[in-house]
């Protein structure tokens, strides 16, 4: 059994560092897709702003599973290469490619059956009348992102992350091009306002997976961990593992997200000011959070990586280690959103009530970062254990029983408004982190 000691910690930190630097990165430059819709979008108005902020809500749900069910390539490539099982890696891609094809597919089904019905959704009419093309293309750019997921999460599980963090920052960058060409109808295309850049989203993220394919099959390195053949009957013992996995994986994710959604739609019947002034703070604590997520995904692999070599000893220090990075990092954000959260609300409204609303929904973000990332450091490392069924209902205990009944209260009850819906989620937040910490403590104990 290794012992918990400086060396160890920083051993396996800096294992841990490395890997997560280009998974930070790539999530960040995914997060970039949004803020730039957001900053681009919000040069529009008010009403298209909020349209685009209720039309990606009801979207993150669909997103969150395939997102879920994708993790399971992660984890089962990182276990596969930790027990040199090429076979298994193989497979592991293959179905998840189909899983997320299945889970897109699925995603603009239900896009076309909601549509019509999104004046039920407690919004103001002219939101929800903006919404519905732009919600039907960016269902419909749900596939090519989830499958852009499996592929990437395949080659984080290599240790090859980089390749696959520069075409996806490609696909950023060309995303906002096409949002600059589309949206006000530059170099002769047409101005499509709102429409614009979800078309703009659709094709940046079609080409991101072409790209992301055409590497993945020309990598010499890569070569021998990549299916041989992408279209062949779909092997069964491989989908039923992801799925088990996928399954609980996907659970917390929609636990979480689904808290936010429904925090969102309560929000928005706040009126517009309150849901453009959330979508702005949302945003930017979503960005921030892109860091902590690195973490957990490189918790994931290399977990998984000890925990398929049977180096159990290695356990402990790198969940510490992680615990530490993530404490480190979101103590930093904490302050820099405390002494600047006007400043950065007005990088996006100047409207002087949505951007003071804006700016002390971002000091309670200040206040929920921390237990934001420990959890999800928690999370990403009890998946690499196999350990994902109980934290998923944890989750959903934390959000649902707790985050959004207290949030109501407060934003109602006690007329909060929508910083009493932000101190709900908090509470949430760090309820999730403690249970699932101690949780990860005891796993590591009696996996040692």
């Amino acid at each position: 059994m290794q012992l918990l000691t400086t060396r160890s910690l920083i051993r396996e930190g800096r294992g841990t560092l490395l890997l997560a630097f280009p998974l930070i990165f790539g999530q960040v430059s995914q997060m970039l897709v949004g803020l730039s819709d957001t900053l681009m979008i919000a040069r529009l108005g008010v009403v298209p702003l909020a349209a685009s902020t209720f039309a990606n809500t009801i979207l993150y749900l669909p997103l969150m599973l395939g997102i879920g069910m994708t993790m399971a390539v992660s984890i089962r490539v990182s276990q596969a290469r930790g027990a040199a099982d090429m076979q298994m890696a193989r497979e592991a891609l293959r179905n998840g490619l189909l899983i997320a094809l299945i889970v897109g597919l699925l995603t603009v089904a239900i896009a076309l059956a909601v549509i019509p019905f999104l004046g039920y959704f407690g919004q103001e009419p002219d939101v929800a009348n903006a919404a519905g093309h732009y919600f039907l293309i960016v269902a419909i750019s749900m596939i090519p992102a989830i499958g852009c997921m499996a592929v990437k999460n395949h080659a984080d599980a290599m240790n090859h992350p980089w390749p696959a963090f520069w075409i996806m920052l490609g696909g950023v960058a060309l995303n906002v091009l096409l949002n600059w060409i589309l949206i006000w109808g530059k170099l002769g295309a047409p101005a499509l306002g709102l429409e614009g850049a979800g078309i703009a989203t659709l094709l940046a993220r079609l080409t991101t997976l072409a790209a992301l394919i055409y590497w993945c099959r020309d990598s010499r390195t890569m070569h021998d961990w990549v299916p041989r053949h992408w279209f062949k009957r779909p092997h069964g013992p491989s989908i039923r593992s992801l799925v088990q996995v996928g399954l609980p994986a996907s659970l917390q994710l929609l636990a979480e997200v689904s808290a936010f959604v429904v925090a969102t739609m309560i929000i928005g019947t706040l009126g517009k000011i309150s849901l453009a002034s959330h979508q702005v703070a949302i945003t930017c604590a979503a960005t921030v959070f892109m860091v902590p997520l690195g973490l957990s995904m490189a918790m994931t692999v290399r977990i998984g990586e000890a925990w398929g070599a049977n180096t159990r000893e290695r356990l402990r220090p790198l969940a510490v280690s992680g615990w530490l990075m993530g404490a480190t990092f979101t103590i930093l954000s904490a302050l820099t959103v405390l002494f600047f959260p006007d400043v950065i609300a007005g990088w996006f409204v100047t409207e002087i009530e949505a951007r003071a609303l804006a700016a002390s929904l971002l000091v309670i973000s200040a206040a929920f970062q921390f237990g934001d990332a420990m959890q999800i450091i928690s999370m990403g490392a009890l998946r690499g254990l196999d350990d994902v069924t109980v934290p998923a209902w944890l989750a959903v205990f934390a959000y649902w029983v707790i985050s959004i009944p207290i949030g109501w209260w407060l934003a109602f009850e006690m007329k909060m408004g929508a910083p009493g819906m932000w101190w709900g989620i908090t509470i949430g937040l760090t309820l999730t982190a403690i249970m699932l910490g101690i949780r990860l403590w005891r796993k590591t104990t009696i996996a040692t």
